[in-house]
């Protein structure tokens, strides 16, 4: 069997699962986390999506906006088109990275390409005050770009050795990971990432005794570590994090940590959603 760590420390492990969930079903989209349900528990990680064209065939994410908070797209398979309001377009090939930073406000959109399976996962972070009002700011990755150690892809943080190219806010690891089938890996979070969370959409784990499949777990707050076994061939995503101290306040597609900040984060959302109007963009 074999075994992938990154310390020789003896790991001690958090045992409790205190939150299961297989999301809901979109479409091509399974929603697994939204801002007004796990996304308190799990901030600052606050929506996550699974999408999977195979599920429809048909699968556009038309131009939309946001404020206070940063997306971030992990490309599994297939090719996506984008485009957004900070002026970046293009295609974003199978591995690749998105991060949106959208600050006050940006407005963005995506759709397959080809007639191949397009699957991923996006990914909400909560933004500090600091930053929820700053500049948008977009950046593309290719596969090559993002950074691994062992098993594990650094899309978001710092890991071991290896550091993500993305500029989020501190205190965030988002990491993708891929075990064959019996093989065993151990995660020691950063000091102070007491939440942490897994999703698991292709094959099946087990952490600490407990079998995880198709699903999104929520593990109770620690420090501790996971180990992980997989029963089958295995691809998911993990998130660790200091947790964001600050409410969530919600718009439709915004998040900020104060009801001002929000207000003025959807003024400028509806400023450029004007533009956009007048250029034919938008209906």
């Amino acid at each position: 069997m074999k075994t992938t760590a990154l310390t020789s420390d003896p790991l001690r492990t958090r045992n409790a699962i205190v939150t299961r969930t297989a999301g809901r079903q979109y479409g091509p989209v399974k929603r697994l986390v939204s801002p007004s349900d796990l996304g308190g528990v799990l901030k600052p990680f606050v929506f996550l999506d699974y999408f999977d064209s195979s599920v429809e065939s048909e699968m556009r994410f038309s131009m939309h906006p946001h404020s206070g908070l940063a997306t971030t797209t992990v490309l599994l398979e297939g090719e996506v088109e984008y485009e957004d309001t900070t002026g970046a377009s293009g295609i974003m090939p199978s591995g690749g990275v998105e991060w949106m930073n959208a600050g006050k406000g940006v407005w963005h959109d995506g759709r397959a390409r080809g007639d191949g399976p397009v699957r991923g996962y996006q990914l909400w972070v909560a933004l500090p005050p600091e930053l929820e009002l700053g500049a948008p700011r977009s950046q593309y990755l290719s596969a090559s770009e993002v950074p691994h150690t062992g098993p594990a892809r650094v899309i978001l943080g710092c890991y071991g050795d290896v550091e993500s190219p993305v500029p989020a806010p501190a205190g965030i690891n988002y990491l993708l990971v891929r075990l064959s089938a019996g093989e065993r890996w151990q995660y020691t979070p950063p000091a102070g990432h007491e939440v942490a969370w897994l999703c698991v959409q292709r094959g099946a784990l087990r952490v600490a005794g407990e079998p995880i499949s198709n699903e999104l777990v929520v593990f109770g707050e620690s420090e501790d570590g996971l180990a992980f076994t997989a029963d089958k061939d295995s691809e998911f995503v993990l998130g660790s994090a200091v947790l964001h101290p600050h409410n969530l306040v919600l718009g439709y597609y915004s998040v900020h940590t104060s009801a001002e900040a929000l207000r003025a984060g959807e003024a400028r959302i509806r400023e450029i959603g004007a533009q956009l109007h007048r250029d034919g963009r938008i209906g």
